[in-house]
């Protein structure tokens, strides 16, 4: 008996980037919560940009943000894990170095900070992710609680990920490829996988009673954390190794189809 779905949003149940779901899937949702069945949406977004892709079905929703930096439910946090100061500064100053190139996100519980002049990445921000932003001068002169950072690139930013970021901070923080144009740094401890184990036992819900969907390395976690979990077709191999069954991707609501079939 499933008791719990989570599920990854860019590139599992959506396309990255986009800002609606599909009427289909609000309407399972619904079912799935008079069934009893509790729906968590799980994303390195931050929590606004995923409220406001649920915005229709909120009040039904568990949402793992920021990759599980962040875990609320009907508006309050139930879990929240900050970086270490010492480290956001050295990774911020680190990634300043590649602002030619790139951009980067600051992350808080209350909204992100951006220090970009980029408009595309700013129009990005609003009209893709709809992120709650700030602009600001410095992200290091603010009294902020940082819980992630990331680093974007437009079209891929795999190499300096895999080749240059990941193995500097890999033994120091959590770093990962986030989809194949943004990098993360959290916290150690954070993983969508120990969110989602938070969220079990926060529930009473166990690892045989919970399905998880996802497409990238930050979905790994939650795959070992679900008894049943499933790997979009265009799912990273890494991803489909670590799932126990693959479905159609989000082009084909390859996620609604499974629940679809779970709803009867």
């Amino acid at each position: 008996m499933i008791r719990l779905i989570a599920s990854d949003i860019d590139g599992t149940l959506i396309k990255d980037s986009t800002p609606d779901l599909y009427p289909e899937m609000e309407e399972a949702v619904r079912q799935l919560a008079e069934k009893g069945i509790l729906f968590c949406a799980a994303s390195g977004r931050q929590y606004q940009s995923i409220k406001n892709v649920f915005r229709n079905i909120e009040e039904d929703i568990v949402f793992i943000a920021e990759n599980g930096a962040q875990v609320r439910y009907r508006d309050q946090d139930i879990s929240l894990t900050p970086m270490k100061r010492e480290y956001a500064e050295e990774i911020i100053r680190q990634l300043r170095g590649y602002y030619w190139n790139c951009d980067i996100v600051v992350s808080t519980p209350n909204g992100c900070l951006l220090e970009s002049k980029n408009k595309e990445f700013i129009n990005l921000i609003t009209y893709g992710y709809h992120n709650k932003f700030t602009l600001v001068r410095d992200v290091l002169e603010e009294d902020a609680e940082i819980i992630k950072i990331a680093i974007y690139q437009k079209d891929s930013i795999r190499e300096l990920g895999e080749e240059v970021l990941i193995p500097a901070w890999q033994d120091r923080v959590k770093v990962c490829m986030a989809g194949e144009e943004w990098v993360d740094f959290m916290d150690a401890s954070v993983d969508k996988g120990n969110a989602l184990s938070f969220v079990q036992n926060y529930f009473g819900i166990s690892r045989e009673e919970t399905m998880a969907f996802g497409d990238n390395n930050n979905d790994i976690g939650m795959m070992q954390a679900a008894g049943e979990s499933y790997a979009v077709e265009n799912a990273r191999e890494e991803v489909r190794a670590a799932a126990g069954r693959v479905c159609s991707g989000y082009l084909e609501k390859g996620v609604y189809q499974v629940i679809k079939g779970l709803l009867g």
